[in-house]
């Protein structure tokens, strides 16, 4: 038992937060909340994403291309890591690594759901190919953003 304890308190110790960084409104909160709990910030984005300003957190890029950001993330990633991403492809990949994914939005992904996420994007991809009008996600509210920030203060301070 005490042996599981100092392996749980190594593995948070050591547990970095990976930010699928291409579209993701939610890097300064992460970044900020992170630094004043003394975690490690990697953003994965891509070379058509490039920036002369300084992170507060480690940036990799990658080339430009359909998922290079979610392999390299799920190259990276340990079970324990927090991925926040709004990619459900992704989600599906670091959930079998037994990572935390978190969504800009402040929910968390779970192994239960999201099978029946998937599909629903599988239908949602489907009815565009088709022609059919298919509603985009709502506009990123503050609401939103503070909900974020609550689940993911609580993620890292469990």
């Amino acid at each position: 038992m005490v042996k599981e304890d100092v392996n749980e308190r190594e593995r948070k110790r050591a547990m970095k937060i990976i930010i699928d960084a291409d579209a993701c409104p939610v890097q300064d909160v992460v970044i900020e909340e992170s630094a004043k709990r003394g975690k490690d910030v990697i953003l994965v984005k891509s070379y058509a994403h490039y920036s002369n300003v300084e992170q507060e957190a480690e940036v990799i890029y990658v080339d430009p291309g359909n998922d290079s950001a979610d392999y390299k993330i799920v190259q990276l990633a340990v079970p324990g890591d927090i991925i926040i991403t709004q990619d459900y492809g992704l989600a599906a990949l670091a959930l079998e690594k037994n990572c935390k994914v978190l969504h800009h939005t402040g929910f968390f992904y779970s192994k239960d759901r999201i099978d029946a996420m998937l599909f629903e994007r599988h239908q949602s991809a489907k009815r565009r190919r088709s022609k059919q009008r298919v509603r985009g996600p709502k506009p990123f509210t503050n609401e939103q953003k503070e909900h974020f920030k609550e689940q993911f203060i609580k993620e890292l301070e469990a």
